[in-house]
């Protein structure tokens, strides 16, 4: 029986996640691929690879007397010869789960491949590291090595999320950081790993762990070049001593919900002393409509609408004894207040 065999590997000296993978003629029947993942500490250098091509060749017609034997040439690819290994590895893992006709055949493969992912350390299994989005809880962890190529590890708490986790990891551990960036979510589309009803969630679970490891790799080139790093995703922390926002939107989220006591105090003072009404876009600065928004509990007539009954609110507070109409919005707008009241009779 002929069959070949391919397999990059790294030496001992560093770690990587090798791919093995095996064909047979005659044998439909595709095989799993072989992850080895992070095999050395991760505080090892890398160096480079070993390309094996390994064949079987009996003499024809005879089988082989040592079924075990293989003759076997290597060649020692220089890092620049390696760049094309993470397309090669999701070329191959994509072949083999498109040859798996039945949904059932290709969950069972990510299983596979989700027994063969490491535990991640508790130590790594904190909320920095976790994936959102994902409707199982996922974690990541990235590291860059002294090469600048990045490391990854994950895991999660579903074995078929694990799986994805898994075959990503597989493809882009130990890449470069263009390399990691350059991969895109419809390059996973054909994989189209899943039963029957949970695609979508299937779907968003590559794409959200693919972006988690592009952010990760982004963060890490910027700590390595010294520069601003990246913004954190928004998230408002809410605890009994207040909020705290992480991010430039969250940040405005909190000024939203604790707008400036002094400058609402303000506000309403020069509102009542003027009997000044406002209609307002909700389109606005979160600030200001946060202040407003306050400002409504000592001054009525205040109204944070859509266009179409920003006039209709005007002409109701003409109406309670408002002698001024503020409009906060584009110019359109205070052009259609003033036709609006015109038409109502309050021309001045």
């Amino acid at each position: 029986m002929d069959f070949s065999s391919s397999m990059a590997i790294k030496p001992s000296s560093s770690s990587c996640s090798s791919l093995f993978a095996i064909s047979r003629t005659q044998n439909s029947r595709p095989k799993p691929l072989l992850f080895n993942f992070h095999g050395i500490p991760r505080n090892h250098q890398n160096s480079f690879f070993k390309s094996l091509k390994c064949i079987q060749s009996p003499p024809p017609g005879s089988l082989p007397s040592n079924p075990t034997s293989f003759s076997c040439s290597a060649v020692t690819l220089s890092p620049t010869q390696t760049s094309y290994l993470p397309p090669r590895k999701l070329s191959t893992l994509v072949a083999e789960f498109q040859s798996l006709l039945e949904p059932l055949d290709r969950v069972k493969r990510l299983l596979h491949y989700a027994s063969l992912l490491p535990p991640l350390p508790a130590s790594s299994r904190t909320d920095s590291n976790r994936v959102m989005g994902c409707t199982a809880r996922v974690w990541l962890d990235a590291q860059m090595d002294s090469e600048g190529n990045i490391r990854f590890w994950a895991d999660s708490d579903s074995e078929i999320t694990k799986g994805f986790c898994a075959c990503l990891v597989s493809v882009l551990d130990g890449a470069g950081p263009e390399e990691v960036l350059q991969l895109k979510t419809e390059d996973l589309a054909a994989l189209n790993v899943g039963l029957p009803g949970g695609e979508r969630s299937r779907v968003n679970t590559w794409h959200n762990v693919l972006i988690s490891m592009q952010k990760r790799t982004r963060a890490l080139v910027a700590q390595k070049e010294r520069k601003t790093p990246f913004e954190p995703f928004p998230s408002l922390v809410i605890t009994a001593e207040g909020i705290q926002p992480k991010g430039t939107y969250a940040e405005a989220q909190a000024r939203y919900l604790s707008p400036d006591k002094l400058k609402v105090k303000e506000l309403v003072h020069v509102l009542k002393e003027k009997q000044i009404g406002v209609v307002a876009h909700f389109y606005m600065d979160p600030e200001v409509q946060g202040i407003l928004t306050a400002a409504q509990k000592e001054w009525p007539h205040i109204h944070i609408s859509d266009s179409l009954v920003m006039a209709d609110s005007a002409v109701k507070m003409v109406k309670s004894g408002c002698k001024f109409i503020t409009v906060l919005g584009v110019d359109f707008m205070s052009e259609n207040v003033r036709a609006i009241l015109d038409q109502a009779g309050f021309g001045e």
